[in-house]
């Protein structure tokens, strides 16, 4: 299984991903590809930092972007000490074999400055797609 993974750091918020293809979810027949990543937020600061919500740039291999925004990651806001780190899987359907995706948190820390953690950009690509 070929799996893509990228990190990024923005103000003390280490935000790691790994991407790989769904061969399960998928249906090439039918233009449907399904790509899953596994994301980790750990808050490397000195205080706690809260996550608000999220804007996802989804790209596919045409040049097509779609922008996604919504509170929190799948139904959570979670509240992040120093040194704790957060963990999810969510998934992404294209209508190509490769595309890729990246945005940003929006985070607001225990004294209430927000600021937006970035999501570094990562492929999504079936195993063997040419680009």
């Amino acid at each position: 299984m070929t799996s893509f993974t990228s990190e990024a750091v923005t103000q003390g918020v280490r935000v790691s991903v790994e991407s790989r293809y769904a061969p399960e979810y998928s249906q090439p027949q039918r233009n449907q590809w399904f790509f899953l990543y596994t994301i980790q937020i750990t808050n490397e600061g000195v205080e706690e930092v809260q996550l608000l919500s999220r804007h996802w740039i989804i790209r596919d291999a045409t040049g097509k972007v779609e922008e996604v925004r919504g509170p929190g990651v799948v139904g959570e806001s979670p509240l992040l000490e120093p040194g704790a780190s957060f963990q999810y899987t969510s998934g992404c359907p294209l209508a190509t074999p490769f595309g890729s995706m990246e945005g940003t948190y929006e985070m607001v820390t225990a004294r209430g400055e927000r600021f937006h953690a970035r999501i570094p950009q990562f492929s999504l690509r079936e195993p063997g797609a040419i680009h």
